[in-house]
């Protein structure tokens, strides 16, 4: 059976590709060796059409988060489209390495490489954008693991989203807004995990929304210096914040604490960034005057928008 050239039959966002490239890899190696090296050739080629777009001024009067969305898609397909065509021999060379791969196993785990990069790309950016109706696919790499939530505040904006994506996914699927907001509000609270609250031995707390222990709160917390607003005017204080065993752990509280106190009731279910900073504000999560304009820059910023591209 002969695979048929997947890049210029399928629409880029159909999750179903990788399924059918591995069902072809199994059926004839050769040609599913040829969709693979072109799925490679394709990201490859987008890579290039991104950096070529930011290097371009995106100030314009038609210029918007929804059109760069759109084009950003035009640019996938553009992508895989030119890839198919063979023309700048890339996958030719990609397809022959695999071809001697092929007695080892090592194209399948080509094909699995492809997946991850791929789907991560499309849940980012679906996600942002949840509230135009796109598919929501949570296949971001999963955290968890001891190694990377003890990383720590370090890193850039993109290292931070992948720290905590699937945590935010699960926690907004809870209150019913879109994953980023919360990306957004825990990197306004930890200066993108580079102000992580710590424990007095330099432990991590994992309290990235600076979630305070109030009488309430049964476990383990810890007393930092923070400042506060009385009156509009800026005061240093020792408060004390809860602490927390995962990243997990924090974005299950943070989600409860939203969907279990009425005072957050205006929070719930909100799909403009903006509406949702100020809400949020409004309901006294914090005494910052500025502190839903400073969280509505991030959510509609350029730092968090290309930290969820790529």
């Amino acid at each position: 059976m002969k695979a048929e050239n997947l890049n210029a039959n399928h629409f880029v966002l159909d999750p179903k590709t990788t399924a059918d490239i591995r069902f072809n890899l199994r059926k004839d190696p050769q040609g599913g060796a040829k969709q693979v090296a072109q799925q490679f050739e394709g990201l490859l080629l987008q890579m290039m059409l991104k950096s070529m777009r930011e290097a371009t001024p995106q100030d314009g009067l038609l210029d918007s988060d929804q059109t760069r969305f759109f084009t950003s898609i035009m640019d996938q397909q553009l992508a895989q489209n030119l890839s198919a065509r063979g023309s700048l021999g890339f996958a030719r060379l990609i397809e022959q390495q695999l071809g001697r791969s092929l007695s080892n196993g090592k194209a399948e785990a080509a094909v699995s490489s492809q997946e991850v990069m791929q789907q991560t790309l499309l849940a980012r950016q679906t996600a942002q954008y949840s509230g135009m109706g796109a598919q929501r696919i949570r296949s971001a790499p999963a955290a968890g693991s001891e190694a990377a939530e003890s990383a720590g505040a370090t890193g850039s904006a993109s290292d931070f989203v992948n720290r905590v994506w699937p945590h935010a996914v699960e926690a907004a699927n809870g209150i019913g807004v879109p994953p980023h907001f919360l990306v957004a509000h825990s990197a306004l609270e930890s200066g993108w995990g580079k102000s992580e609250i710590k424990a007095s031995d330099g432990s991590p707390t994992y309290n990235l929304f600076g979630v305070k222990a109030g009488r309430s709160w049964q476990g383990p917390s810890v007393e930092v210096q923070t400042t506060e607003y009385v009156d509009g005017v800026a005061q240093s204080s020792r408060e004390k914040f809860r602490v927390y065993g995962s990243y997990a752990e924090a974005f299950r509280d943070y989600a409860g604490l939203l969907k279990n106190n009425p005072r957050f009731s205006a929070v719930l279910g909100q799909k403009d960034g903006t509406q949702f900073a100020l809400s949020l504000q409004q309901s006294g999560y914090a005494t910052d005057p500025l502190y839903a304009d400073k969280l509505s820059r991030i959510i509609n910023g350029t730092t968090l928008r290309q930290a969820l591209v790529i």
